[in-house]
C-alpha cells in the first residue's frame, strides 16, 4: 500500500471535515496550499504558483508582506479584542486615513468582517437615513453573499437562495460587448443609463432609497462603461430624485484600478455611502468598512444608528487595515498598477491578435479580463452564462493549472487580476502560459 502524501492529508482531512463554498462537495479537488511570498503561493509538493487572481482579488499587496505581518503582532500583544461599543487607536486611526483617501464628502466608517457585511450595513443606512425601501442594482453585478447582498448582486449564485428580500430592482448593464442598447452601433449611445432613470421612473423614486454600483465592476466580467459620461448620469439621477448612491469597492478599491478606487475613474461621481473588503487588509485579517458621507454622519449623531456586530472594528483587523495602507503609500503601488497595467493590457491584446478564441479585451491596470468566444463574427460564448464548463473552458483552466497559474476562469473568461507588486518580467512570465493555454481554446473555434 502506497503511504499517504503529506497533500493527500490535508485534502482528506478538508474534505471529511469542512465545507467548500459555491458548490457540490464531491467534485471538490483543492489545492493544499501550505505558504506563500510575494505573487507566488505553495502546494504541499513545492510546487509554486503564480496567484494570477491575488486570490479572491484581495491580496493587493502580495504574499507575506512583513510590515502588514509585525503590525499585526505588535497589536495581538497589546490588545486583541474589545467591544465595539470602545474606542481603541487603531480603528481611531484607520478611520482617519480612510477619510484623507476617499473621495468626495465621506467622512465615517463603520467597520465590519466581510464585503458582505459592508454592503448590508449599507443598505441598512440608506434605508433608515431615507426612509425609503428599495434598492436598484444591476443585473451583472455581485454586492456579497447575505439575503440583501446576494439579491442586489445579479449574480446567478443568488438564484438557488431566492426569494431574498423583495425590495432589490435590477437594471441592465453598460456591457458595451454585448448590449442589448447599442448593439451594431460605433459607439455607446448611453441609452443604458436612460434605462436607469425610467427603471427609477416605473418604480417610483419616492419609494428608491438607494442605487448601488460597483466602482469598476469586478467578478461578472469587468464590465465598465465604455463612456465616462454613464457615470455622470447615473449622479445626475440621484441628485434629480433623492436618491443615494452606493459604490461597492470592495474589489477594485485599494489600487486594483490604478487608482485608489475605481471611482475616482469618474471625477464627477459624489458617493453618499462607499464600501471597501478585500484589499482594505489584503486579506491578512478580515475587515470590511462602510463609508458614510458628513451629511448621513450628522443625521445619526441624534438619530440611533440601527446596525452592529460583535467583532466590529476588530482592534488586530484595524492595525492590519492602517498598515496595509501604510505599504500602499511607501511601496508606490498604487502607481506601480496603472504602469504594470500598461504592460498587462499590451500583452493581452497581442495574445488577441494571435488567438482567434479571444473576443474581447477589457479592464484597467491590473484588473483585467479575456472573453473567449467560438465565433468573432456571431460574438458566440466559448462556455454559457451560469452553465458549467465547456470542456474548451475545462482544457484551458487545467493548463493553466498544471503550469503553475492561478487564476479565475468563469463561464467564457479568464481573469488577469495579479497582485499590485507584480514586476514585468513576472508578467510576461503569466502571459507566455496564458498564450499556451489559449492554443488549445483555438481548436474549438467555429
Amino acid at each position: 500500500m502506497v503511504a499517504p502524501t503529506m497533500q493527500d492529508e490535508i485534502i482528506d482531512l478538508n474534505k471529511e471535515y469542512t465545507l467548500f463554498p459555491w458548490g457540490a462537495q464531491a467534485p471538490v479537488n483543492p489545492i493544499p496550499v501550505t505558504h506563500a511570498e510575494g505573487i507566488y503561493f505553495y502546494d504541499a509538493n513545492g510546487k509554486r504558483y503564480i496567484d494570477f487572481n491575488s486570490q479572491l482579488m484581495n491580496v493587493n499587496i502580495g504574499h507575506g508582506n512583513k510590515h502588514v505581518i509585525e503590525a499585526i503582532k505588535r497589536q495581538a500583544d497589546q490588545l486583541q479584542f474589545v467591544y465595539p461599543g470602545m474606542a481603541t487607536d487603531p480603528r481611531g486611526k484607520l478611520g482617519e486615513k480612510l477619510q484623507q483617501i476617499a473621495p468626495g464628502t465621506l467622512k465615517k466608517t463603520f467597520f465590519s468582517l466581510s464585503g458582505t457585511e459592508a454592503n448590508e450595513n449599507a443598505f441598512k443606512i440608506a434605508r433608515q437615513y431615507t426612509g425609503r425601501q428599495k434598492v436598484l442594482a444591476r443585473y451583472r453585478s455581485f454586492h456579497g453573499q447575505g439575503f440583501a447582498a446576494q439579491q442586489a448582486g445579479g449574480d446567478p449564485r443568488r438564484i438557488p437562495n431566492e426569494p431574498g428580500v423583495g425590495w432589490v430592482v435590477h437594471f441592465q448593464d453598460p456591457y458595451r460587448y454585448r448590449c442589448m442598447f447599442c448593439k451594431g452601433l460605433d459607439a455607446c449611445n448611453l441609452m443604458c443609463a436612460d434605462h436607469i432613470e425610467q427603471t427609477v421612473i416605473f418604480e417610483g423614486p419616492e419609494t428608491i432609497a438607494a442605487i448601488i454600483l460597483e466602482g469598476y465592476s469586478g467578478s461578472s466580467g469587468i464590465i465598465a462603461p465604455p463612456d465616462p459620461a454613464y457615470w455622470t448620469k447615473v449622479q445626475q439621477i440621484c441628485d434629480k430624485y433623492g436618491i443615494l448612491l452606493i459604490v461597492d469597492e470592495v474589489m477594485s478599491g485599494f489600487g486594483r484600478t490604478g487608482k485608489w478606487f475605481g471611482v475616482d475613474n469618474y471625477p464627477d461621481v459624489r458617493p453618499d455611502i462607499m464600501t471597501m473588503a478585500k484589499g482594505l487588509t489584503s486579506g491578512y485579517l478580515p475587515l470590511a468598512a462602510t463609508m458614510v458621507s458628513e451629511k448621513i454622519a450628522q443625521h445619526f449623531e441624534q438619530t440611533p444608528l440601527m446596525i452592529g456586530g460583535t467583532y466590529a472594528a476588530h482592534p488586530m483587523s484595524c492595525a492590519a487595515g492602517l498598515a496595509t495602507i501604510e505599504v500602499y503609500e511607501q511601496e508606490g503601488l498604487i502607481e506601480n498598477s496603472a504602469k504594470m497595467g500598461e504592460v498587462l493590457s499590451k500583452g493581452l491584446h497581442e495574445l488577441a491578435a494571435e488567438h482567434p478564441s479571444i473576443g474581447e479585451v477589457r479592464g484597467t491596470a491590473l484588473f483585467h479580463v479575456i472573453e473567449l468566444v467560438k465565433n468573432r463574427e456571431t460574438r458566440a460564448p466559448m462556455s454559457e452564462f451560469n452553465k458549467p464548463l465547456t470542456e474548451a473552458m475545462k482544457q484551458v483552466q487545467a493548463h493553466l493549472l498544471s503550469k503553475g497559474l492561478y487564476t479565475f476562469v468563469r463561464w467564457n473568461m479568464v481573469f488577469a487580476v495579479p497582485p499590485l507588486i507584480i514586476n514585468e518580467a513576472q508578467l510576461q512570465e503569466a502571459l507566455s502560459i496564458l498564450n499556451d493555454a489559449l492554443s488549445l481554446a483555438d481548436k474549438f473555434v467555429e
